[in-house]
């Protein structure tokens, strides 16, 4: 199932939209006939991302922002729908993977994933969610990611953001289903971006960006809380987390193979 074709009503907001899913999903969304406001701290990437959507049913304008800041992101939705009308869905996607330092805890690399991973979304569903309500109606999708599952090794301040990203839009759906705004989990395995062509360790069943751009998007069309992939690589880790903790530590040192590395890409 795919969205409709016919002109969408309202437009779509975007973080993180400079690069990677972000920067994906942007030009899908036009490629089916949204207004994409793309907001991100760079606002030469931005820019260069609208141009890129020259031609396409929809496009793409340029809002730059830092997602941590409350007040900006206020403000940048006040502007987006006094200049572009009301914002009918906004993906929530600003993240990073920050390198650890020497040590066993690296407090900046918790301090940055917390600020952008999960503040970043704080402040975006802030800044629209209240004008979605008093129109009893709007989508919040939120980006978070399969690491968020279970602890993984050399992932502990990225996975322990995108696990309170998860329990932020499984707490929030309550009120959300009652104010009749939309509330959607984005779950992603691995997907082929910057951040992932760091990596330096196996990423099973990893997905082309275009076509994860594609299933996000799908997505959105269905009124499922969860927007997993991919299949085989979402029902593992699901099967994982009903583990006892002396086998699932077993079964991932084993899958690991000792890795202890660090990732880091920033989509803000």
């Amino acid at each position: 199932m795919t969205m409709p074709r016919k002109r969408p009503e309202g437009v779509a907001w975007v973080t993180g939209a400079s690069s990677g899913i972000g920067a994906a999903v942007a030009l899908e969304l036009a490629r089916r006939g949204w207004t994409v406001a793309a907001t991100a701290r760079r606002l030469d990437r931005l820019e260069a991302l609208a141009l890129g959507a020259a031609g396409l049913p929809g496009r793409i304008v340029a809002h730059a922002g830092d997602v941590s800041d409350a007040a900006a992101m206020a403000a940048i939705v006040d502007v987006i729908e006094s200049v572009h009308g009301p914002i009918a869905l906004a993906f929530l996607n600003a993240g990073l993977a920050p390198r650890s330092g020497p040590g066993l805890i690296d407090v900046a690399a918790f301090e940055q994933a917390f600020a952008v991973n999960l503040m970043g979304i704080v402040c975006g569903a802030a800044a629209v969610a209240e004008r979605m309500a008093a129109r009893g109606e709007g989508r919040i999708a939120v980006n978070a990611s399969l690491a968020g599952s279970r602890g993984l090794p050399g992932a502990a301040a990225y996975g322990a953001s995108k696990a309170a990203a998860i329990h932020l839009c499984e707490a929030l759906k309550f009120d959300c289903d009652r104010l009749g705004i939309r509330l959607q989990l984005v779950n992603p395995g691995f997907v082929d971006t910057p951040m992932t062509q760091a990596n330096r360790f196996p990423m099973p069943f990893l997905l082309p960006l275009d076509e994860a751009a594609s299933r996000i998007v799908d997505g959105f069309a269905r009124d499922r809380f969860e927007i997993t992939f991919p299949r085989r690589l979402a029902w593992l880790v699901k099967a994982m987390r009903l583990l006892p903790y002396p086998v699932y530590f077993w079964a991932v040192r084993r899958m690991a193979g000792g890795h202890r590395g660090g990732r880091r890409e920033e989509a803000a």
